[in-house]
């Protein structure tokens, strides 16, 4: 691989959330260096992904956020929105952007919910790293082929 170094983007919004998701992206990835970005929300994630994985520095852009139903506007439509971008941040760069970009059908400031998405968000973030290891492997062996 001629990349070792990942980017990893996170959200504030619900950052006691969205941060577990990095925990469990550095507890599984090991040594590999990774710079931490964070961002407004869910929607400026696309925009730095795309300027990170432009500049040839990152074998992957990891992504993450917590997208859930504020009664203002339909969620989906923003998970929709970013992870649709996020595709063609990766497709115009031609670098693995990865998504742990969350919407959950039903949230609610429980402290059920809260421990659920917690553990989910860790979870999520270790495969996260298999899926950058596996991805940027697959492409390191294709350019060595």
């Amino acid at each position: 691989m001629t990349h070792t170094r990942y980017a990893f983007l996170k959200a504030n919004w619900h950052a006691d959330i969205v941060d577990r998701a990095l925990d469990g992206f550095a507890a599984e990835i090991g040594s590999v260096p990774v710079d931490i970005f964070d961002v407004p929300g869910a929607f400026e994630l696309p925009l730095l992904a795309r300027d990170l994985a432009a500049t040839g520095r990152y074998a992957a852009v990891i992504c993450a956020a917590f997208v859930v139903d504020g009664g203002i506007y339909r969620h989906e439509f923003v998970a929709d929105t970013v992870v649709g971008a996020l595709m063609r941040a990766q497709m115009d760069t031609g670098v693995p952007v990865l998504s742990v970009v969350l919407t959950p059908h039903a949230y609610q400031e429980t402290e059920a919910h809260r421990a659920f998405f917690t553990a989910h968000f860790v979870e999520k973030g270790r495969e996260a790293a298999r899926a950058a290891r596996a991805i940027t492997g697959l492409r390191s062996d294709l350019r060595a082929a």
